[in-house]
């Protein structure tokens, strides 16, 4: 099966839908403008949709399979990931990412690091819970965990409680 992206006039995804893989062969074939043409005549567009461009499921083309709100860069042929915070930055491989490295450290006394980024104050946020069983299938009520804060240090490279 193959799965197009409609596009609006500021090219971002409003939906991917899935086309026959023999539809697509016979009207231009994978990644041909005949092929949207083929999808666009036969899908009315949704209010907004402008255009439809093939996307790879496999992320074999295009960068990465569209999703919602993501954006097609027509100048670089492919699909471009939400932009999760104001002041994350594109990279030089097409990704978004936070001003601040992520950690490299994701486990603090054999606890697990939930980490969050902190848009407000630029920074990583960190979270443990001690107190959980060792068997994952197990309910624990939340009053009997104990949750540990932390905050990313990017000169020692460690997590400080706060």
């Amino acid at each position: 099966m193959a799965h197009f992206a409609e596009l609006n006039s500021d090219n971002e995804v409003i939906r991917v839908i899935v086309i026959s893989n023999d539809d697509v062969s016979s009207n231009g074939g994978d990644y041909s403008s005949q092929a949207e043409t083929f999808v666009s005549n036969l899908v009315p567009h949704l209010t907004g949709g402008t255009s439809w461009k093939q996307t790879s499921y496999n992320g074999n083309q295009r960068k990465q399979f569209a999703g919602l709100g993501y954006t097609y860069d027509a100048t670089k042929n492919k699909f471009i990931g939400l932009k999760l915070f104001p002041s994350w930055i594109l990279d030089s491989n097409d990704d978004w990412n936070a001003p601040v490295n992520y950690p490299n450290v994701n486990e603090i006394s054999s606890n697990h690091v939930e980490i969050t980024w902190d848009e407000d104050n630029q920074k990583w946020l960190g979270k443990t819970y001690t107190g959980a069983p060792t068997h994952e299938n197990k309910f624990v009520p939340t009053e009997e965990l104990t949750q540990t804060n932390y905050e990313w240090n990017t000169t020692s490279l460690s997590w400080n409680e706060v």
